[in-house]
């Protein structure tokens, strides 16, 4: 018994012992089981905790957009017979009483702040652009501590943050207050879409970790789809009733994060904290009569402690950090025309009618998660997320060549939007296929960033076309740059059917798809 237990205490942690691989690989089938509590099918306990902790995207989602109408360019029309007003007139260059917007001035911040006449018009794209940013800052410093604190907590602290963000930005008096407020909100949004991916796979059988973590992707259809409704029947009162309304719900899920939702087993496990998994594994949501968890075996299997972090890993491992820098460009092409279409309906570049065609895009994304949802057990990652991109790119760039035809226009942009939003969902599935429990989480945000910054630069390209023709040089540039970036994923390795490794361990002693 000294014999096999000596080396796990010793300083030679890098020579290599064989029967440790037995010990990781056994990790997964010692608590696979406990995910294990119908007859091969998931429990409704477990079914449970994916929903709640995917509603949290229901309000990532509002938040996310909704900008599209708080911050959209209301309509107007002239009050004076004089023939110098007319519809195609700047009303920058009317007086007061030649003309008036057809709502109340406090419907949008545009027109409560007058920001229709400043000299800049990135200016109106500013504080759509501050919570990409934050977001992507978020990403970085959020998405890392996620590996480092836990998915529950990491759940918890984002969404506190946007909610509590956005309850202020309904009391703003002016832009740059506004803008600082959504940079915020943005921050704390970057920990919610990487966490309840991850939380939500960790905390089902190795089957079901495709399906559960595309629910998430369903409640931001959901949170996206309520948004305009939400503005339609406030459209007639302050911008500011808009985020309330979406915020204070957002408080109250807060709560059932910190009393409801459990940490996920597997993190626990790849920490070491093996007293704090072994409470989960035996309550209700995966305790069966099939399943005995062996606690010295567990203590005994998580020994060598935790992976080092996540910048050290990326040193060590050259092929990791290539893996990890291609699906960020990937995934900041896919952004640019998943963030970009829909804000693009806010200023009315192919906008038939605001809240019809948000809602439409808001549907679109229903059937994209049902073909991620059926299918990525089936489809293979470099070949789908190539076309998708492709496509996604050529019909942006298409969108504002046809300006004149709107109908087909809004085809093709429904088109973009619907390619970018399935590669998407299924670029962020592939990226917590690619990479380990260990760094996972902070792998996703990363490439979730990578996306975000798209947001970040789409609203300001396309605000800063100014007229029609400068446009479409920046709807070209987009669609150009999404599927060119979508077709290096070709160099990444394929992950359809493949093991995933959990542990960095055993990454260096056995062969897994981090190593192609």
């Amino acid at each position: 018994m000294a014999n096999s237990t000596t080396p796990l205490l010793s300083n030679h942690q890098d020579q290599e012992f064989p029967y440790l691989n037995d010990h990781f690989s056994s990790l997964e089938q010692t608590i696979e089981p406990f995910f294990d509590t119908c007859n091969g099918k998931i429990a409704w306990p477990q079914v449970l905790q994916v929903i709640l902790v995917s509603l949290a995207c229901f309000f990532e989602a509002q938040q996310t957009f909704i900008t599209i109408f708080t911050d959209a360019i209301p309509s107007w029309h002239c009050v004076s017979t004089n023939t110098s007003c007319n519809s195609m007139s700047n009303v920058c260059q009317l007086s007061l009483t030649e003309w008036d917007w057809d709502k109340p001035i406090y419907t949008s911040i545009v027109s409560e702040w007058s920001l229709h006449c400043f000299t800049s018009s990135i200016l109106q794209g500013l504080p759509a652009s501050s919570f990409f940013m934050g977001c992507l800052l978020g990403g970085l410093v959020l998405g890392v501590l996620g590996d480092s604190i836990g998915r529950k907590t990491m759940l918890f602290f984002g969404c506190l943050i946007m909610s509590i963000a956005s309850i202020f930005i309904a009391f703003c008096n002016n832009v740059w207050m506004y803008s600082a407020l959504r940079f915020v909100s943005g921050y704390g949004r970057a920990a919610i879409g990487s966490s309840v991916l991850v939380l939500c796979s960790e905390s089902v059988g190795k089957r079901y970790q495709g399906k559960v973590g595309t629910i998430g992707f369903f409640m931001s259809t959901f949170g996206f789809v309520s948004l305009p409704c939400l503005a339609y029947f406030s459209k007639d009162y302050s911008w500011r009733v808009l985020y309330l309304s979406t915020s204070l719900p957002a408080i109250v899920y807060c709560l059932l994060i910190q009393f409801c939702v459990y940490e996920s087993p597997r993190w626990l496990l790849s920490k070491g904290k093996v007293i704090e998994a072994y409470a989960v594994l035996n309550t209700s949501h995966f305790k069966n009569e099939r399943s005995n968890l062996d606690h010295n075996k567990l203590s005994f299997t998580t020994m060598r402690g935790s992976d080092p972090p996540l910048i050290k890993i990326l040193l060590r491992k050259k092929s990791i950090l290539g893996q990890l820098l291609l699906a960020v460009v990937a995934g900041f092409g896919i952004g640019l025309m998943y963030y970009g279409m829909p804000l693009g309906l806010g200023n009315g570049n192919f906008s038939l009618n605001l809240y019809l065609s948000t809602g439409l895009n808001a549907l679109l994304e229903l059937p994209s998660f049902l073909i991620v949802f059926f299918l990525a057990e089936k489809c293979k990652r470099r070949s789908t997320l190539v076309g998708l991109s492709v496509v996604s790119g050529v019909c942006g760039m298409l969108c504002m060549i046809v300006s004149e035809r709107k109908v087909l226009q809004m085809v093709l942009e429904f088109t973009s939007f619907f390619s970018a939003c399935t590669a998407f969902d299924l670029l962020l599935i592939y990226t917590s296929e690619l990479f380990h429990t260990s760094i996972r989480n902070a792998a996703v945000s990363i490439v979730w960033q990578a996306v975000v910054l798209g947001g970040v630069v789409s609203p300001v390209l396309v605000d800063a076309g100014g007229d029609s023709n400068n446009k479409i040089l920046a709807y070209l540039v987009l669609g150009i740059i999404t599927a060119i970036a979508g077709c290096l994923v070709v160099f990444l390795p394929e992950t359809k059917g493949l093991e995933i490794c959990k542990k960095i361990e055993e990454l260096e002693q056995k062969g897994c798809i981090n190593d192609v």
